[in-house]
């Protein structure tokens, strides 16, 4: 039988060394929840400024696994990083009878976390089966470790380029440990559906307000919809807003979004591409990543901008939003801080990380 974590790089052998009806479950036990309609408003708040330049927080840093990051979040009381991307290909977890490909384990929406600390090094990682595509996580800081707040319960679907993927159609919430394996079915999971009917559920935290984002779709509409963070654990799920995913010819692939205060931030755009394997020079060199801010009040679009953020980066794929909060002892001073997935050249394509922000408020 081959070592439970095989096919492991030599990188990766060190650090393995070193307002709707909805539920709340937890383990295999429901918990008595409630439904509400929205609240008028949602209070007022300063918002990042789109058009101010970015600086880079992380640069092409290595995850656990080879694949592309696809999202992360701040425990920023303990000053950690949890970063997620779909498991890589010949991995052999512990329980596991073989080796998977990258492909099943897409389709079964298996997904490897990350806990990095400010300088970029790896401090953790564990393991979900069946979970999703890691589209967006939440992480809620508890004493020095954190509740992660992810999709589960995946359903497969195949994409008109033949590309089949797990996408999860519940949330759920757990305690950060280090070293484990989660299935969808382990104990340590609470499990929450807010939207009766949605799929392709994610979730997004606003630390300075205590406050969930939750990103659903229904009968094929993407909303969001924004909730306080202690009485969604309690199992009322009563948005303050709820708001639909604005679209058009504008918009490319979706890649993640994040809240703060008045404002939601959504980031779409798509990997570089290149004439050939030889250049490396993209075909746009400005890319096609925006970012986008939209009111939760209104459901209207306060700004869109191109961002130049990690130009340089060969592949560079947006994957992630989230806020960082660097002092806190003050909260007024955060930031918003993209994700970028990137590949050293053609021919070396094992995927890093890197984390650029803006923290000009209007």
């Amino acid at each position: 039988m081959r070592d439970a974590f095989s096919s492991m790089s030599r990188r990766q052998l060190v650090k393995w060394a070193g307002g709707i009806l909805g539920t709340a479950t937890l383990g295999t036990a429901a918990v008595a929840v409630s439904s509400g309609t929205a609240s008028a408003a949602v209070a007022s708040s300063t918002k990042f400024d789109l058009t101010a330049p970015s600086s880079e927080l992380l640069r092409e840093i290595d995850l656990q696994d080879v694949r592309v990051l696809q999202s992360f979040s701040f425990d920023n009381t303990n000053k950690h990083i949890y970063a997620v991307g779909l498991v890589q290909g010949s991995r052999q977890l512990p329980g596991e009878s073989r080796q998977y490909t990258g492909d099943e384990r897409s389709a079964n929406g298996d997904l490897v976390v990350t806990r990095l600390d400010l300088t970029g090094a790896e401090i953790g990682r564990m393991y979900l089966k069946g979970f999703g595509h890691g589209v967006q996580i939440a992480a809620e800081p508890s004493g020095n470790s954190a509740y992660l707040w992810t999709e589960t319960d995946a359903v497969a679907a195949t994409d008109s380029s033949g590309n089949t993927n797990g996408w999860g159609s519940k949330l759920a919430r757990f305690k950060f440990a280090n070293g484990t394996v989660l299935t969808t079915d382990s104990w340590q999971l609470t499990k929450f559906s807010p939207v009766s009917g949605a799929d392709r559920t994610t979730v997004a935290i606003d630390p300075v307000n205590s406050r969930l984002a939750v990103r659903y779709r229904v009968s094929g509409v993407f909303k969001f919809s924004l909730y306080d963070l202690a009485t969604f654990k309690s199992g009322t799920f009563t948005p303050l807003a709820t708001i639909t995913q604005p679209t058009g010819s504008a918009y490319s692939d979706f890649q993640g979004f994040t809240s703060l205060g008045q404002y939601l931030y959504m980031i779409d755009g798509n990997a570089y591409t290149y004439a050939n394997s030889t250049t490396t020079t993209p075909t746009d060199p400005d890319g096609n990543t925006y970012v986008t801010r939209i009111d939760w009040n209104t459901g209207s679009v306060s700004d869109r901008q191109l961002t130049k953020a990690a130009q340089s980066l060969y592949f560079r794929e947006p994957e992630g939003l989230a806020i960082q909060i660097p002092d806190t002892s003050n909260t007024a001073a955060c930031r918003l801080v993209m994700g970028f997935a990137s590949e050293n050249s053609a021919t070396d394509t094992n995927k890093r990380a890197s984390f650029y922000y803006k923290s000009s408020l209007i």
